[in-house]
């Protein structure tokens, strides 16, 4: 399951985001979405956790978690419309 980590401290790394979500189950991918033209950090990524039930609690714990200075708001990925 893709999951969508939004308000994420600007400084977060994906090794600290990976670390995070990895307590709850294995993680696929982790990725940060960087700006192109100052490579820094837009706030969000995407973790994908491939058993649905790791994902959920892991949905279930850490939305509304502080990490950092920011609360952090966890959701399910919603596909990309065309």
């Amino acid at each position: 399951m893709k999951i969508l980590v939004r308000n994420l401290d600007r400084t977060t790394t994906e090794e600290e985001l990976r670390h995070l979500f990895e307590e709850f189950g294995t993680v696929r991918s982790c990725n940060l979405v960087m700006d192109k033209e100052t490579g820094a950090s837009k706030g969000f990524g995407f973790v994908e956790i491939p058993k649905p039930g790791e994902a959920k609690a892991a949905i279930k714990t850490l939305n509304n978690k502080i990490v950092g200075e920011n609360k952090i708001r966890v959701k399910k990925a919603e596909a990309k419309k065309p």
